[in-house]
């Protein structure tokens, strides 16, 4: 019997080497190869067998590039981070640390998108009892929501050819598998073969496609870089653990800008966006009030005001801590 054949892969960018190395030659980052066998598959079961598509050249001058082929998403702060709403057949990748509100979002966006068809949800880390609890939380009761608990990309995409969906929500992609990889759920090879899987099924059926992903502990999405090169557009959600308030930001759009930010509230009924945030980002100001200004940050469309305050404090020692919140250099 031949020996298998076996890589070593960096869990954080997914560099290839046929030995172990301490250090990765890419990013830098130690101790982060994983031994992952070769398995060959079959390319014409990849494919979808003898009766696969073949695509011809067409002039360009002859695509359509209406805009009517956006879709609201229900939420007016969404829709300008994403550049006008939703592009129809477009994948999407949505970021942000365990608790931040990604999952409440998204449910909430399942039942105000508007469009005719089902939308299809698809969670491997939560049953559809707890869904279910979330959306009775929300108040969501909408008949075209169809949930499935599943992991493996082969039954998911056979659900997908056939409910035929408006919108299908991944949640999570780190919890997906494919037996054609041999490794665990969530490994480098794993998250770039689903999500190949997931832009082929929705790219050739049309269908706009939502993914979401955890972060690591430096706030970037778990898995290969390739994964936000991949994707239409990457969004993060953003916030403090102890405020309610949430910033959603786009870092890749290839449908819009990416200088917009959109910012939510964290309620009991769901994710509510604030329409005008520098009403609260600077409410509640006295006049001459020493150690408090006022800055502004310009996007594409709005401009959004918000305070900035120093408190000194006497300190014996030479270098005093300085600490900020809801602030970011560039």
């Amino acid at each position: 019997m031949a020996k298998a054949k076996t890589i070593f892969v960096c869990n954080e960018c997914g560099y290839e080497s046929a030995k172990w190395l301490g250090k990765c030659p890419a990013c830098n980052e130690w101790n982060s190869f994983v031994e992952e066998k070769i398995q060959k598959t079959n390319d014409v079961a990849v494919a979808g067998g003898e009766n696969k598509k073949v695509n011809k050249p067409m002039s360009l001058n002859s695509v359509e590039g209406k805009e009517s082929f956006r879709t609201s998403t229900g939420f007016t702060e969404l829709d300008r981070v994403l550049g006008g709403g939703i592009v129809k057949g477009s994948l999407i990748l949505v970021g942000g640390e365990p608790g931040i509100g990604k999952s409440t979002l998204i449910l909430q966006l399942c039942d105000k998108v508007q469009g005719d068809g089902k939308v299809l949800y698809v969670s491997g880390e939560e049953s559809a009892e707890q869904i279910k609890i979330r959306a009775d939380r929300l108040n969501i009761k909408n008949d075209d929501i169809m949930f499935l608990g599943e992991t493996d990309i082969d039954n998911i995409q056979s659900n997908i050819l056939e409910i035929n969906p408006k919108l299908v929500i991944i949640d999570s992609i780190q919890t997906m598998y494919s037996d054609e990889i041999t490794s665990a759920a969530g490994t480098v090879s794993q998250v770039r073969e689903i999500t190949a899987r997931i832009m082929k099924i929705c790219k050739t059926n049309n269908i706009t496609t939502i993914i979401i992903g955890h972060v690591t502990k430096e706030g970037n999405i778990a898995g290969p870089r390739v994964l936000e090169h991949m994707v239409d557009t990457v969004l993060y959600i953003e916030g403090e653990r102890y405020f309610a308030y949430r910033i959603l930001r786009s870092v890749k759009n290839r449908f819009g800008s990416t200088n917009e930010v959109g910012m939510f509230e964290m309620k009991n009924e769901g994710m509510v966006e604030i329409s005008n945030p520098s009403q609260i980002l600077i409410s509640e100001r006295e006049e001459n009030t020493p150690r408090i200004g006022c800055c502004c940050n310009y996007g594409r469309i709005k401009a959004i005001t918000y305070r900035a305050t120093s408190i000194n404090k006497y300190n014996c020692i030479w270098f005093p801590k300085k600490n900020c919140e809801w602030f970011r250099w560039k």
